[in-house]
């Protein structure tokens, strides 16, 4: 009897061990029974090496330093006018949001989108909405109406800055054009070991 049992034993122990080899060949060789998180992971060529998501992440995508400067105005600001230094970040789902200079109690977040259109070329189209300064900075001033910021920028060649254009149309509550304003950019990235001198430049 002991020794039936025994072979039982044996037996059973050979076929549990079949049926768990056979799994894992299926799980190796055949269709994963657990993706691999699209946006995490993507098979790359034939050699099915496993490439990270963060490869395909653009150039621009990062935090920047950007000075707006008037130039070429021929009413307006003239050339040289500081419109604005800000602190601006470029995602790579195709958004943007820019920390202004201006007051914030007149409104200093304003967003945008872009996209790539060269090799190391981007249009941004950037939207604030915000109130006018009539009460700052000790009060908040009334709703303003949009501003619409178009920049066409190109990335330095070592990623680490951009220069470019833009054109600044503001309007009032009702929709009519009530400043237009167009100068250059000028933009440095900001890195885990930028200082605060950097905002100043």
């Amino acid at each position: 009897m002991k020794t039936i049992s025994k072979k039982f034993r044996a037996a059973l122990g050979f076929v549990l061990m079949g049926a768990f080899l056979t799994a894992m060949a299926t799980a190796q060789c055949g269709t994963p029974t657990v993706k691999l998180h699209k946006q995490a992971w993507r098979v790359g060529d034939p050699t099915a090496v496993l490439t990270q998501a963060a490869d395909t992440v653009d150039p621009i995508v990062g935090m920047w330093h950007v000075n707006f400067t008037a130039e070429g105005n021929t009413a307006g600001p003239p050339d040289g006018t500081p419109i604005d230094n800000a602190i601006v970040q470029w995602h790579n789902d195709g958004t943007e949001i820019m920390n202004s200079g201006r007051p914030a109690q007149d409104g200093n977040f304003c967003l945008g989108v872009w996209e790539k259109i060269g090799k190391s070329s981007y249009l941004l189209n950037h939207f604030a909405l915000g109130n006018d300064t009539e009460n700052a900075p000790s009060g908040i001033g009334n709703p303003a109406g949009p501003t619409r910021i178009l920049e066409k920028i190109f990335l330095s060649a070592d990623g680490n800055s951009y220069t470019g254009t833009f054109s600044l149309i503001a309007h009032s509550t009702s929709g009519t054009q009530v400043a237009y304003i167009v100068g250059v950019i000028s933009a440095t990235r900001i890195t885990v070991n930028s200082t605060v001198n950097l905002l100043s430049e």
